[in-house]
């Protein structure tokens, strides 16, 4: 053969498949997060862990300054974001991952917008998640730690307490840099919630941020403190897993995922 003759390519092979229900055979859950959050997708990925539940996320821009202001300039992006996680593909949940501009936008326009080309999807946010953990873990009267100002934790007192829960004792940080807020260290988070929970007549505490840390300590602190304890990633993970019929008890996480929605 002429050392200039192009080499013959080998015949190719049709082999023929079948499908399965692929990685998310038992749910498939999409999330539209921020794009200056660092903690949800960390603390999702492990609640998420059980095989055959796929998590499917997008990010949305947002300023790190936490505002109302800041948070109502992010409506115009939540369906962008949501359009995005697997299009024309079943999805069982769409989750959003902000709790404070779920309140001020309000839950019925950010479930609206996930709800672009997917009319039918089950929704949740952190505060629609946190109310529904609270019902099925039976508590009414709760402690609450956020990181934000004042102006935003008037909002967050005001939605919890319009859906009949008793805020008995409220905590900040006071920070409104969300990539501050996202280096809070396990200690602080920790310490404040045994401040909280030692409060008369708490009977769970809620951490109110996607950005603050709790999923991997919350079992430990619920065992010291005596009380349940959930945040926005920790009930809007509980939250998705039981609306996409995911009924496993998963005791690592502490009491609130080893109940059905109430």
């Amino acid at each position: 053969m002429p050392d200039d003759a192009a080499p013959r390519a080998p015949a190719r092979i049709r082999f023929d498949f079948r499908t399965d229900a692929g990685v998310a055979g038992r749910a498939r859950i999409g999330l539209v997060t921020l794009a200056t959050d660092h903690t949800i997708e960390y603390e999702f990925r492990r609640m998420l862990a059980a095989p055959g539940i796929g998590l499917y996320h997008s990010r949305i821009h947002n300023a790190a300054q936490i505002t109302p202001e800041t948070l109502r300039a992010m409506d115009g992006g939540i369906g962008t974001g949501a359009a995005l996680i697997l299009p024309g593909e079943r999805l069982d949940v769409m989750a959003f991952g902000c709790t404070s501009a779920t309140i001020v936008l309000g839950e019925a326009a950010v479930f609206a917008r996930l709800r672009t080309g997917r009319p039918d999807v089950a929704c949740t946010a952190p505060p629609t998640a946190a109310v529904a953990a609270m019902a099925a873990l039976g508590a009414r009267r709760i402690a609450v730690l956020t990181p934000y100002r004042d102006e935003v934790n008037d909002a967050v007192a005001g939605f919890l307490a319009a859906r009949g829960l008793d805020v008995v004792a409220f905590g900040s940080f006071l920070e409104d840099d969300d990539n501050r807020v996202a280096r809070i260290d396990a200690a602080s988070i920790r310490a404040a919630l045994l401040a909280l929970g030692a409060a008369p007549g708490v009977e769970a505490v809620f951490v109110s941020c996607t950005s603050l840390r709790l999923a991997e300590q919350a079992a430990d602190l619920e065992a010291t403190i005596g009380r349940p304890v959930t945040s926005s990633n920790h009930a809007m993970a509980w939250h998705a897993l039981r609306l996409a019929g995911i009924g496993d008890a998963m005791p690592q996480f502490g009491r609130l995922f080893t109940r059905p929605i109430g």
